[in-house]
């Protein structure tokens, strides 16, 4: 080994006394090493940088009544919050599927677990789509249970290299696979004003969708590459400049937050891989099956229901929540990202 590779690498250094940015959390980056920073932050009520904090884990526990011997499906692993806990539940005997598309996630998250003791004779983790349940029931047989958390996971939002966050300077992507399909700034290019109008509509529900259409293909007509995150942001800022200055700082936000999930759910398909997951489920449940869902938007939320309602209508179900099930006010207080979450379930005739 040479002097040169023998060089002890410093830390990223930063300004002030915190760090700000999301490279510069070494600590929270590092939960292994630095527990009691993460602890603290989880304290705060914040979730840590390159962490996810599971919601609703009680309520989906108590829903699927996991015992041992039962073979499950986590359909969005994500950080493995809710994958460990159904682990926990089946002690050892059973086995549990894990899906993700994310590849740069599933292999920290499969890591992660398999130092906790979760090796493939208990779990079996792939990277595949939830649409695509049929093909994990092809090994795995019929299953007891099912989990979908639909929600983006924190890991992703936090990473400006993801481009998720209109908060951080990062490329304008938005896939969750960014290894398949084209990013979100090559989307925007393709698509027409009444296109894009539909899309912040219908994916977002943005009050401002008119406007805000018209400027971003006013910019692309000017020549104008919107490439990263903060040009989006800036455009649909100065798009918003009429919104009285009382309000103005708070609509900016809320938009800009509409505009980017909008943009997400478009470029991966969002609404038309749920639907696909929800048409396929039944066939994948045994008799007495279950499944829970957590969605965290109207649009998605109502793609549920109304599949739950007119399976269970048909006999498809024989039991469907009765209404959506939020978090606890305690949750909501620890972790604000828990707030917008809404839970289906149903238990196949």
């Amino acid at each position: 080994m040479d002097k040169q590779e023998q060089k002890h690498k410093r830390r990223i250094r930063y300004k002030g006394t915190h760090p700000r940015t999301f490279k510069e959390k070494y600590k929270e980056l590092q939960p292994e090493k630095y527990a009691d920073t993460v602890a603290k932050v989880i304290r705060k009520g914040s979730t840590p940088a390159g962490m996810h904090i599971s919601i609703c884990v009680k309520e989906i526990l108590e829903f699927l009544q996991i015992t041992e011997g039962q073979v499950g499906l986590d359909a969005t692993l994500g950080y493995g919050g809710h994958t460990l806990e159904m682990l926990k539940c089946l002690d050892s005997k059973g086995h549990l599927y894990a899906l993700d598309i994310d590849p740069i996630e599933i292999k920290r998250t499969k890591e992660r677990l398999e130092k906790l003791g979760y090796n493939d004779e208990i779990l079996t983790i792939k990277q595949l789509n939830f649409a695509n349940i049929d093909e994990v029931v092809m090994e795995s047989g019929p299953l007891d249970f099912v989990l979908a958390d639909l929600g983006v996971s924190s890991m992703q939002i936090d990473n400006p290299d993801r481009g998720f966050s209109y908060k951080s300077e990062g490329p304008l992507d938005l896939r969750l696979n960014p290894e398949k399909g084209i990013s979100a700034a090559e989307r925007l290019k393709q698509v027409s004003k009444d296109e894009l109008k539909g899309m912040l509509e219908e994916n977002a529900d943005e009050p401002y969708a008119e406007e805000i259409s018209r400027a971003i293909i006013s910019e692309i007509k000017k020549g104008t590459d919107i490439s990263t995150t903060t040009q989006l942001q800036s455009i649909i800022r100065d798009a918003l400049k009429f919104i009285p200055e009382d309000k103005r700082k708070d609509e900016i936000k809320k938009s800009c937050q509409r505009s980017f999930q909008a943009l997400r759910i478009d470029v991966n398909n969002e609404f038309e891989v749920l639907y696909e997951f929800l048409e396929k489920l039944p066939n994948v449940l045994v008799k007495g099956g279950r499944v829970a869902i957590l969605s965290f938007h109207s649009g998605e939320d109502r793609l549920v229901k109304k599949s739950f309602k007119r399976l269970f209508r048909e006999g498809v179900y024989q039991e469907i929540a009765p209404d959506i099930i939020r978090p606890s006010a305690e949750e909501c207080h620890n972790n604000s990202r828990a707030r917008s979450t809404k839970m289906r379930w149903a238990i196949k005739s």
